[in-house]
């Protein structure tokens, strides 16, 4: 099954038409309602994440370049399972709307007895692979879920040309409107740990 039938969409695959907000590597399609966050190392300005907030719910985005056959999302799973069950988690292999992903209960990153949910999803593209991590009402399915994913969908992915190890991380960056103020963030449950400096994009 191609699970990109309806997005996300590499720049080959778009003709230009949807203005969309550049962020380098994410060309991102804003939707009402929807926050846009960065995270950014304070010190260089480096953005290693971006994070799309709805009400209670957010999901967790970042780009990394893949190999041309193929399969590391499947590699991938295989490590974060691993990841969660050793820090006391609860993880499954379940069917979503991108295809396999992981449905967890990971323990908080701050610390903290009770586990929370999460749900980690990864789309391979051509050279390129996009994970997302699912948190607060969308980590399970529902019209929470629903707003989010449609925001995923409408990303499109700029590999680029150039060669690059897999699991690269593919550079992005913020976009050309103006240096908003930091705004401070709840931090997402382990495995994955956020930066120090979270940044909205108006």
């Amino acid at each position: 099954m191609d699970v990109r039938t309806a997005g996300p969409w590499d720049l080959t695959e778009t003709d230009g038409s949807i203005d969309r907000l550049d962020m380098g590597s994410l060309l991102i399609t804003p939707a009402p309602g929807i926050e846009i966050q960065a995270q950014a190392d304070q010190a260089t300005g480096t953005v290693s994440q971006l994070t799309f907030r709805n009400a209670d719910s957010m999901v967790q985005v970042q780009p990394y370049a893949a190999p041309r056959s193929g399969g590391f999302w499947e590699e991938i799973r295989g490590q974060i399972s691993s990841s969660i069950n050793a820090s006391g988690g609860l993880v499954e292999v379940a069917e979503g709307p991108f295809g396999p992903e992981l449905r967890a209960q990971v323990v908080p990153s701050e610390g903290g007895q009770q586990l929370q949910p999460a749900r980690f999803c990864g789309i391979e593209g051509p050279r390129w692979f996009l994970r997302a991590v699912f948190l607060g009402a969308a980590a399970r399915p529902g019209d929470a879920a629903t707003i989010l994913e449609d925001m995923i969908r409408g990303l499109v992915v700029v590999r680029g040309m150039e060669a690059m190890p897999v699991g690269a991380p593919l550079p992005l960056r913020l976009p050309n409107t103006g240096s908003p103020e930091p705004e401070s963030a709840p931090s997402p449950p382990s495995p994955f740990e956020r930066g120090p400096e979270i940044t909205e994009i108006r």
